[in-house]
This record gives C-alpha cells, sequence and structure tokens, in this order.
C-alpha cells in the first residue's frame, strides 16, 4: 500500500509537471516559463541564499500567528462547544471572519497597526483562528453522549467530564482543525507580504514580477507550494502517529 501510494504521488507530480513543462515551451504566454527554466532559477535562488533569508522573514509572522490563532482557537473553541449561550454568542462572528473577503480588510488592519509585524500576524490569525475554532467547538459538541452519561454513571465530576472524556474524544477532530488552521495562516503570511509590505517570499515574487523575471517568479511560488505539502504531510504523519486508531486514511494515500 506504501509502495502504491509513492508511485500514484511521483506518477502525478510527473503529470503536472510534463504539462507544465509543454505549457512553457507552446508557450502558452511570454510570461510562463517551463518547468526546468523555473526549477533552474528555484536552484539559483537556493544556492545564493536567497530564499533561506526570504522564508526566514516570511516565518516570522506565520509561527506567531499559527501560535496565538492555536491557543486562542482551541481555548475559545472549547468554551463554545461545551456552552450553548456562548455559542449562540460567538459562533457567527467565526463563520463571519471565515467568509469574509480578507483583501478586503488588510487595509483597515494596515490604517490600525501599520505595515508591520503586527499587522501580518493579525492577517494570520484571520485565516487560522477561524477554522480552528469552529472545528473545536464541533468536535466538542458532537462528542457522543453515550461517553458522557457512561462517565456520570460512574459518578464524575463535571470537570472530569470535560478533561477526561470530552478532550480525549474530541482531540483528533481538534488536531484537524489545527492541520487545516496552520494551512490557512500559511496562505494568510505569503497574502500579507503581497498585499502589506513586499518582505521575504513576496518580496521575491513581487521585484521578479517587476523586471519580468518569471522563472525566479515561479520559482518562489513553487518553492511555497512544496513547503506547505511537506509540512502538510509531516502533520499528517504526526496525526496517524498520535492518533492511529482513529485514521481514516487521506486522499493523498
Amino acid at each position: 500500500m506504501l509502495k502504491r501510494s509513492i508511485l500514484l504521488k511521483l506518477l502525478s507530480a510527473a503529470i503536472v509537471f510534463g504539462a507544465w513543462e509543454i505549457a512553457g515551451r507552446i508557450p502558452v504566454s511570454y510570461a510562463f516559463p517551463t518547468f526546468l527554466e523555473s526549477m533552474s532559477a528555484l536552484i539559483t535562488l537556493t544556492l545564493e541564499g536567497t530564499i533561506f533569508t526570504a522564508y526566514a522573514e516570511t516565518l516570522k509572522p506565520l509561527v506567531v500567528g499559527v501560535i496565538i490563532s492555536a491557543v486562542l482557537g482551541i481555548g475559545l473553541g472549547l468554551w463554545i462547544g461545551l456552552s450553548a449561550k456562548f455559542d449562540w454568542l460567538f459562533s457567527p462572528i467565526f463563520i463571519v471572519m471565515q467568509s469574509a473577503p480578507l483583501a478586503a480588510l488588510i487595509p483597515l488592519l494596515v490604517m490600525a497597526y501599520g505595515i508591520g509585524l503586527t499587522s501580518k500576524v493579525f492577517v494570520v490569525c484571520i485565516m487560522a483562528m477561524p477554522v480552528i475554532v469552529l472545528n473545536t467547538s464541533g468536535a466538542v459538541r458532537n462528542t457522543p453522549s453515550v461517553f458522557k452519561e457512561m462517565a456520570r454513571s460512574f459518578l464524575a465530576s463535571e470537570r472530569d467530564i470535560i478533561f477526561k472524556v470530552i478532550i480525549p474524544a474530541a482531540s483528533p477532530i481538534i488536531f484537524s482543525g489545527l492541520r487545516l488552521g496552520i494551512s490557512a495562516g500559511f496562505i494568510g503570511a505569503i497574502l500579507s507580504e503581497l498585499k502589506i509590505t513586499p518582505t521575504g517570499v513576496g518580496d521575491i515574487i513581487t521585484y521578479s514580477r517587476s523586471i519580468a523575471d518569471y522563472p525566479s517568479m515561479y520559482a518562489a511560488i513553487f518553492s511555497i507550494i512544496l513547503l506547505a505539502v511537506l509540512f502538510l504531510n509531516v502533520l499528517e504523519k504526526l496525526e496517524n502517529y498520535l492518533f492511529e486508531g482513529n485514521n481514516r486514511g487521506y486522499a493523498s494515500d
């Protein structure tokens, strides 16, 4: 099964990269380089150290925003899931945050917090926190009632039910929400660099586009996708390890 999964992934990658190479050679557009040209540019950026310097800048708001979103998001999600009143009061806020067009909110954040790290962290939080909160609250709210009734039959206190029954039962979905929130936060970090100030990888993309160095621009975009895929695969493996009994498989398997 593992060999089959790896072969399918390699085949999928070969199809995508092959189509990219063919489209670049036709060409579809003068601004669309071939896959080999983009990879050559990525190697050059890597050897020069430019890509590492850029990611050192890009990861700052991502790490800070994800930590804040995880701590506050899981805490609020537990609170909302355990209380019908807080569910009624706060759930609509996060639903609106998740569906609101982020690009329209960025100018407001810039006006309030400037163009520094704070605004970028807020963008990451706006992207990541709703996903984490809604997944956590849903997991807590949908904990099978039979588990709670069984705990009460053994004279467990409400505190014991929360920490020894509800949270362990909801943990797999909470972790899945955290994984999806990190993915959304990654998008927010890149979007903030493109919309607020061109720093990090966003600076490479913006500068390369301005001088028509399209292979470097696509190389930077490809590196973002590659890093996100690798990071999410690591989180999937960790999730499978921590919650092996709840593993139903992924589309990538």
